[in-house]
This record gives structure tokens, C-alpha cells and sequence, in this order.
């Protein structure tokens, strides 16, 4: 590639673009057993849908800033409507029924304080409903919590399993097809801050226990959105192409990071994207992944079948 120099006396000699407006970031992909695929645009407060045929059209114009999406077993889209990229974030998880339209609110307070922005959830076969509460954003001022963690909903109660200093800041998680293991991402880009995956067991009482190191990604952009395979795998959307601040490099590419139970890391897919966010498994069989990451969605067609509460695989 010929190396082009600025335009002599036309510009500055230090002269270099600067991000004008965040327009579109995406994250939280569902699949529906319809063949439509939900996903969050954070930046543009919106829930897309894609059609089986590539059509994208909105879900939800108003989504409360709406980050991680699932469904229950019964088909309803489970939503973590957060409080980053702009005003509007409702912070609370909702439950809306496809059918009718009707937006149900789980949660939006533990003790009386407002969550700081619910970012990433999963539902378990007894319907309970697994959720984090980070805080990316810059202004901290309007939080009330005073810390970040992991919650359950179980049945009308609403229970806070793990918290820092056991868990720097949570996102993505993922349960096992047994309900026995909850894995949870601890992406904590500060100076000494974690990129972790955590396993915990799963008590009969939707208490946690035995926590314990699953993969250490370093110092690089840690793990964001993570899924399970039917082999017990963990996929995980990882990597960033330039460090954003001094405590962070760029060691870990970007691409989904395919890690076993055991922490062993068998490979990346890599995708030519700036951040990777999310990622969900699709189709009749679960072989196809849907990545969101920044502004663009990609598609990867794969050899196993991903975990899935509904559809159930063959469902």
C-alpha cells in the first residue's frame, strides 16, 4: 500500500479524525423459534428484528437503552434495559409476550435503590432469570446501588448472588443445560482490573457457591457476551483492535473465543471488527452464530450445535 501524506497547507499537520456521534452500537442477539433474530442497537435506544429473509426492521423504537436479550422457555423476550449511550435507560428487566404485545416489569429495584444499567441475562429450566448490573458509562452520579453484581429472579423475589469485591464488574453469563453452573464475564477495564470468566455452582435456593477461575484473558479486552455449546463450551465475544486507555492492551484479538470447562482455550474465530459484543447460536439445529459487534452484525456457520432454553434443540 503506497503511504499518501496529508494535504500539504490544506490541514494541520496533526491533524486526525475524531469520533463525531456514536450512531449505532449493537449487542444483545436472540433467536426465536419464528426464525426472526432481536438484537439491541444501544446507541440508537432501539430492539431490531432480522427476518429469516435478511429484513431488518425495528422491534421496539423505545427500548430503555435495552443491552442483553434471551428467551424463556414459553418464547417471551427477556430484556436488560440499561442506562449507557445517552439519556432514556430504564434500568430494570423487562418480559414482553410476542403475541400480545404486553411488556411485563420483573425488576426494576433491589432494597429500593434503582439498578445501575442490567446488562446481560439468561432464564434456567425452573424459570429463574440470571442477570448482571455493571456500569460502563462515564457519569456516576445518578447511581444509587454502590455496587455492581449478579442477580436472580426467582418466582416474585429478587436475590443478589454475587457482588465485588468477589466479582470486579459483571457482564455476559450463561448457565449449563443442568442449571448446576453459572459462568459469569468480569470485564473490568481499570488499572488492575479483572478479564475473567468465573464458574459458580448453582444452589438449590439460586444461591452461588465454590466460585472459581475458569480463563484470565490478561491485560487485553476481556470477554463481553458469552453462550454454551451442547459440548459444554463456552463461546465468547473477546478482543479489542486498539487499547482504550492506559491500563488495557491489545493482546487479545478481536473474534469469538472458544473456551472448554475446563479453561483450556481451543481457538478464535476471528472478526474484523473494532469491539465484539455478543453472540447468540440460531437455526434448526443451532449451527449458525449471529455476532454482534459495534456497528455491524455478522453471520458463521459452525460444526456444533449451540445450548439453547427455547427453541429446544430439535423443538
Amino acid at each position: 500500500m503506497v503511504n499518501v501524506d496529508l494535504p500539504l497547507g490544506l490541514v494541520n499537520t496533526d491533524t486526525k479524525a475524531k469520533m463525531a456521534a456514536n450512531i449505532c452500537f449493537l449487542e444483545g442477539p436472540a433467536w426465536h423459534a419464528s426464525g426472526d433474530l432481536y438484537f439491541s442497537d444501544i446507541s440508537g435506544n432501539r430492539i431490531l428484528k432480522m427476518a429469516s429473509d435478511g429484513a431488518v426492521s425495528v422491534f421496539r423504537a423505545d427500548s430503555g437503552r435495552t443491552n442483553g436479550n434471551t428467551f424463556d422457555a414459553q418464547g417471551r423476550l427477556v430484556s436488560c434495559e440499561g442506562a449507557e449511550f445517552g439519556p432514556g435507560g430504564r434500568r430494570r428487566v423487562v418480559r414482553t409476550d410476542l403475541t400480545t404485545g404486553e411488556v411485563e416489569v420483573l425488576t426494576d429495584r433491589f432494597e429500593g435503590k434503582r439498578y445501575n444499567a442490567p446488562n446481560d441475562v439468561c432464564v434456567d429450566h425452573q424459570g429463574r432469570i440470571w442477570f448482571t448490573d455493571p456500569y460502563y458509562w462515564i457519569d456516576r452520579d445518578s447511581l444509587e446501588m454502590g455496587a455492581e453484581a449478579v442477580y436472580c429472579i426467582d418466582r416474585a423475589h429478587v436475590r443478589r448472588v454475587v457482588s465485588q469485591p468477589q466479582i470486579g464488574r459483571p457482564n455476559g453469563l450463561a448457565i449449563t443445560p443442568d442449571d448446576k453452573i453459572l459462568y459469569v464475564v468480569d470485564s473490568h477495564n481499570v488499572e488492575g482490573g479483572n478479564r475473567k470468566i468465573w464458574a459458580f455452582d448453582v444452589q438449590a435456593d439460586a444461591t452461588l457457591a465454590n466460585q472459581r477461575l475458569v480463563f484470565d484473558f490478561g491485560r487485553g479486552r476481556g470477554g463481553d457476551g458469552m453462550r454454551l455449546d451442547h459440548q459444554g463450551n463456552l463461546w465468547v465475544a473477546a478482543g479489542v483492535s486498539k487499547p482504550r486507555n492506559a491500563f488495557e492492551t491489545a493482546e487479545v484479538q478481536t473474534g469469538i473465543h472458544v473456551i472448554s470447562p475446563q479453561g483450556k482455550l481451543l481457538g478464535r474465530i476471528p472478526i474484523p471488527e473494532d469491539v465484539l459484543t455478543n453472540l447468540t447460536f440460531a437455526g434448526k439445529d443451532f449451527k449458525t452464530l449471529f455476532v454482534t459487534a459495534g456497528k455491524t452484525l455478522f453471520k458463521i456457520e459452525v460444526n456444533v450445535s449451540g445450548y439453547s432454553l427455547y427453541p429446544p434443540l430439535g423443538g
